[in-house]
């Protein structure tokens, strides 16, 4: 077994008044050598977007682009014509392909929008752009992992070019889980969404991100009340 945490307060962090974000890996102006992606995860910011601001039309180009709202309502426009907005519960991914442009801005004139922006390196380039979100508005997710992306279109969740695996859990104080890998050759990010939890002996706190590969199975268990996000990521494109 092998892992590599970075804890919350070492994330490098952009402030630009309306944009308070939170780099878990190298983006923008913060540069890490050490901390440039986890296998194919390549980026994870933590957003917080003011009141009636947000990012203006701008290009991606191959890249999985996935989208996980944590309070507040983001509005969502690209050159497909998809004009959506995503909250607390949706998940968004959008496949940029050979190109693509959008913009997302936060729709209330009071309050912030927090969301996750998550880049994954695809393993085909120059495919047909793609946009598609979910709700687990209605779903039951306590105290158990529920997937909300695979590589299959037809499984639970979105899907993205790339043979990945996404879990939300929401758990109670004391509980214990197991995460088997779906290959074992790929490795497991998880980032701690709100409270504590250990994994494989590793105490983890609010967004504490812990990866860990060279393993068949992992244990979770929760410390108190916690919600987490766990990704299962290729170390290499295959």
């Amino acid at each position: 077994m092998k892992s590599i945490i970075h804890k919350a307060n070492t994330r490098g962090i952009a402030n630009h008044g309306w944009l308070q974000s939170h780099h878990s890996f190298s983006f923008g102006n913060y540069h890490e050598p050490n901390r440039m992606n986890f296998g194919m995860l390549r980026v994870l910011n933590d957003d917080v977007v003011s009141a009636r601001m947000g990012f203006s039309t701008h290009p991606h180009k191959n890249m999985e682009i996935i989208s996980i709202p944590l309070k507040g309502d983001l509005e969502h426009k690209d050159s497909m014509g998809n004009v959506a907005v995503i909250k607390e519960g949706d998940v968004q991914v959008m496949s940029a392909g050979k190109g693509i442009s959008h913009s997302e801005h936060n729709r209330s004139s009071e309050n912030e929008v927090r969301f996750l922006q998550i880049w994954v390196i695809p393993n085909k380039n120059n495919v047909e752009p793609r946009y598609d979100q979910i709700t687990l508005k209605n779903r039951d997710v306590g105290n158990q992992l529920v997937q909300i992306l695979s590589p299959n279109e037809n499984d639970d969740g979105v899907w993205i070019h790339q043979d990945a695996w996404f879990h939300l859990g929401d758990f109670e104080k004391g509980k214990e889980r197991f995460y088997e890998l779906k290959d074992k050759t790929n490795g497991v990010y998880a980032f701690v969404l709100e409270g504590d939890i250990t994994i494989e002996n590793q105490t983890l706190n609010k967004r504490d991100g812990f990866g860990i590969w060279d393993i068949d199975k992992i244990t979770i268990k929760a410390d108190s009340n916690s919600k987490l996000l766990l990704m299962e990521i290729p170390m290499t494109n295959k």
